[in-house]
């Protein structure tokens, strides 16, 4: 019986694999997204002209935030090349601008009830913001690592001209990753992320070849058990829902009875995806990067409360708390922005639709508030632990080899689970319109 179910299961997995590249437009857009990441590898693996990065990798395997931001760059930071930066400055923007929603309501209003417009408008600011913030991470990178003597002597010129090259590094990725929304399957900023984690995997396994040690094997052995264990966790997160039933009053419109159907509305566990995980990180780097621009400020309080800062992200058990605790809050104030109680009561109400033993209106709206809430604290958990395992394992197992850990882990699921719900979406439409 087994063997017979895993059998159907390999035939239905080749046929859905035959049917993806058997229909033309899906094809394309698969075929389109890897290209785009293919040139994005291309550029990642190109340095910046004149910089010795043999040091400068030393460096970022040692500190838990700058290796953590050089993983999702898939090693383009560590190397200094032109994609240095990645997506770091356009999440930045973007999450600066989100948080001004809570701010301006007419910021908020373009962005949830302006339609496409509005999000086009949205968007554009979020563009505009992206470059001076590019400009000041690249600034403040060459600051950090010529502090740390690590950058040799570089002429102001050379300075210049290397954060030029970083933030235009920076504005073309974003750009690729809007081809890759626009035109291709999945989330652009997401895959690109995505691909730098499995870039980085051939050379993580070439350091755990290198540095094999038999003495380690019962730790290897613990690492892929909590990997198995972390990837089933997060695929029964990401896939868990609460059903909530919903039905809809007969209308008699002439001759015709409309409604008296029922459906229901799901709420995943993990609302938010894996866009806290990467807010974040985010959040986490630029705090830093100002750290290391205003440690040899001219002010002794300002120099202090830098190093200060530099201090606190240094200690990794303070630094896993900090790192929790804003995975928990953007997870609850992402899953606010995705999902809005008012906005579905009104609307079910508009329809006539109604939960079954709760009063449309104001009383719906509680309802799913309170529903929405205990379901995100859980995923907001999980998120969180997954977040800070890497910090829990070395800490038990003093197993460092592997850097990559359940933050990569997440994404790399996620992206992969949201990719194929995207492609069987489309098969599913083109199997109902008869394609």
């Amino acid at each position: 019986m087994a063997e017979r179910l895993a059998s159907n299961y390999a035939l239905t997995m080749w046929e859905k694999i035959y049917q993806i590249f058997k229909v033309k437009e899906i094809r394309n857009k698969i075929l389109y997204v890897a290209g785009l990441l293919v040139v994005f590898r291309l550029f990642a693996s190109t340095p910046i002209p004149g910089i010795d990065v043999a040091q400068i990798k030393a460096y970022f395997e040692g500190s838990q935030v700058f290796g953590m931001i050089n993983l999702f760059s898939g090693g383009a930071l560590s190397q200094m090349s032109i994609m240095m930066l990645g997506v770091g400055p356009y999440v930045t923007s973007s999450i600066i601008l989100q948080l001004l929603t809570m701010i301006f309501p007419s910021l908020k209003e373009m962005y949830q009830e302006g339609g496409e417009a509005g999000h086009r408008k949205f968007n554009q600011y979020t563009r505009v913001l992206t470059v001076p913030l590019a400009i000041l991470q690249a600034y403040g990178l060459m600051v950090v690592l010529q502090r740390q003597q690590l950058l040799g002597v570089l002429t102001p010129l050379n300075i210049v001209f290397n954060i030029m090259v970083a933030t235009a590094g920076s504005i073309f990725l974003m750009w690729l990753g809007e081809l890759i929304s626009e035109k291709g399957i999945g989330n652009g900023i997401s895959l690109l992320i995505f691909a730098g984690i499995v870039a980085s995997l051939p050379q993580d396994l070439k350091q755990l070849i290198t540095t094999y040690d038999p003495g380690q094997i019962p730790s290897y052995v613990a690492f892929l058990a909590i990997t198995v264990v972390v990837v089933g966790g997060i695929v029964f997160i990401t896939e868990a829902q609460r059903n909530i039933p919903v039905a809809y009053a007969k209308r008699i419109r002439g001759n015709r009875v409309y409604g008296g159907s029922s459906t229901y509305l799901p709420i995943r566990v993990n609302q938010a995806g894996m866009i806290p995980i990467i807010f974040a990180l985010s959040l986490l780097l630029f705090p830093n990067i100002l750290a290391g621009i205003l440690s040899a400020a001219p002010l002794p309080w300002l120099a202090n409360f830098a190093k200060s800062m530099q201090l606190f992200f240094q200690n990794q058990l303070v630094y896993g708390i900090f790192y929790f605790v804003l995975v928990v809050a953007f997870t609850y104030f992402y899953t606010a922005i995705v999902f809005d109680p008012k906005a579905i009561a009104e609307n079910m109400q508009k329809q006539g639709g109604f939960i079954p033993g709760i009063r449309p209106g104001i009383s719906t709206m509680d309802y799913l508030s309170h529903i929405i809430n205990r379901i995100t604290f859980w995923g907001a958990v999980f998120l969180g632990v997954v977040a800070v395992i890497p910090l829990i394992v070395q800490y038990a197992t003093n197993f460092k080899t592997l850097t990559i850990g359940g933050t990569a882990i997440l994404i790399v699921v996620a992206v992969l689970l949201d990719s194929m719900q995207q492609i069987d979406s489309q098969l599913t439409m083109r199997e109902y319109e008869g394609f």
